[in-house]
């Protein structure tokens, strides 16, 4: 019998396991896969490592920095700045026809982009940052009310709103044309107020620093070891799981980051899916390894979210990927004492789950290296072209998510609708990750964190 079973090996459940394990639970992660680290994980392909999901990490404080989730996390699961090696970014930037907005890690260099570019619209910019949900209160502001209507309320000038909301959607919105105004808050804080900041060998030490963490506190970390369905009592309590294998493990809670519709599912209720209707934004991907450093070939920007018209068009696309728009990441321009071994890109844009889904094996392959093409060459238009300099490369799709996560329609940021409560109809089963309401590395982990103390621990 275990204290606690999470499901999923990502972030926000290997937090909850080490807060868990901390306080002497006996505690199980159960990962479907061979691999930990769900959206944020790491596969190898000739002879290279490459990170899935992890352009940066977002949230970024300074060593010695008292306030923010960064430090929160740090305390929580008894770990030093230096255990995750973060690296500040050296700049990122946003652009839009005719305009580019320029910004790191320190909120004020942002705040004078704005005035330089955007006269008078800074008092505005300054109104909406005192409005700002804080970490702590997530969901305590009215839920469903559009951020739209209220940076409208703050920002007048509509091109810097639509190229404030460009990152911000790209980073964490699992809604179209709009986002929840307590997930805009999160995210604003996390890209302009804090930041942006990676690992130099990329996203496998920190993974591996929570993993042991949590194998030293005495959990149990089971791979390759898939939920078939949860197993309930006459009291309608969950009281454990039952394996792909057919093993049942029983448990007096169940935590479970595989995402909200997929977690009622195990549950054998399918009235229960009704109101929790499933995410469609999803994402292609390329990555791009060089001969050259990015900025050998005149590229020295972090990131850059880049647009083609003065309206940024966030939501299902009809043709298979939206090339209008992406995001545009070199894991080299970092601020490293050493530069990494090759030069990388990777660009993001978004796509049809629908379109990817239904091609057979072969022109599936085919789309992949046709899209390729198409995605960088698009990229082009933003930075130097770069094609000329790539030695390998691979790209992911919306099926891809589907076949790691489990995620519906393959959307990485899950379902619209966030459960920030983080329950579910089972009143020991809870809900961690994405779909609570936390997105990013750090998000994540703070939901694991954040769910574990408030109905594990019993802790404020």
């Amino acid at each position: 019998m275990y204290d606690t079973i999470i499901i999923g090996a990502g972030m926000s459940g290997l937090s909850a396991g080490c807060r868990l394990a901390h306080y002497d639970q006996r505690v199980c992660i159960l990962e479907k896969h061979s691999l930990v680290g769900g959206l944020n994980s790491f596969y190898r392909q000739n002879g290279r490592n490459h990170d899935v999901g992890l352009h940066a990490v977002t949230n970024y404080a300074q060593k010695g920095v008292k306030r923010g989730p960064l430090n929160r996390l740090l305390r929580q699961l008894r770990l030093s700045w230096d255990d995750l090696g973060l690296i500040p970014q050296l700049g990122s930037r946003i652009d839009f026809p005719g305009i580019s907005l320029r910004f790191n890690n320190t909120f004020s260099f942002f705040e004078s982009e704005v005035q330089k570019h955007f006269p008078g619209q800074l008092d505005g910019l300054r109104k909406l940052v005192e409005m700002l949900v804080d970490y702590n209160d997530m969901g305590a502001f009215p839920e469903n009310v559009s951020a739209r209507k209220v940076v409208g309320e703050c920002i007048t000038d509509p091109l810097l709103a639509e190229m404030i909301f460009c990152p911000l959607m790209y980073y964490g919105s699992a809604r179209a044309g709009d986002m929840d105004f307590n997930q805009f808050s999160i995210m604003f804080r996390s890209i302009f107020l804090e930041g942006f900041a990676r690992p130099w060998e990329g996203v496998r030490p920190l993974l591996k620093t929570l993993v042991n963490k949590f194998k030293e506190a005495g959990g149990e970390l089971r791979l390759k070891c898939g939920v078939k369905s949860l197993l309930k009592d006459s009291s309608q309590k969950v009281s454990g799981v039952l394996l792909e294998n057919g093993t049942e493990l029983q448990a007096k809670n169940v935590l479970s980051s595989a995402g909200l519709r997929e977690t009622l599912r195990l549950c054998g209720e399918p009235q229960w899916l009704e109101n929790a209707h499933p995410g469609e934004l999803a994402f292609v991907e390329t990555i791009s390894v060089l001969d050259s450093q990015p900025k050998q070939l005149g590229h020295h920007d972090t990131i850059i979210f880049f647009n083609d018209s003065p309206t940024f068009d966030y939501r299902k696309p009809e043709h298979p990927c939206d090339i209008r728009s992406g995001v545009i990441c070199s894991p080299n321009n970092f601020a490293y004492n050493k530069p990494l071994q090759e030069g990388i890109l990777r660009i993001t844009m978004q796509a049809n789950f629908d379109y990817w889904n239904a091609l057979s094996p072969s022109d599936y392959q085919l789309e992949k290296l046709r899209w390729y093409d198409k995605i960088t060459a698009a990229a082009t238009r933003i930075i130097p072209d770069f094609r000329a300099s790539v030695i390998d490369s691979d790209m992911f799709t919306p099926k891809t998510v589907l076949r790691y996560t489990g995620h519906e329609n393959g959307a990485i940021y899950g379902a619209p609708q966030k459960n920030y409560a983080g329950v579910t109809p089972l009143k020991n089963l809870y809900l961690c990750g994405t779909d609570q309401g936390m997105v990013g590395i750090i998000g994540a982990i703070i939901s694991g964190i954040t769910i574990a103390n408030r109905y594990l621990l019993n802790i404020s």
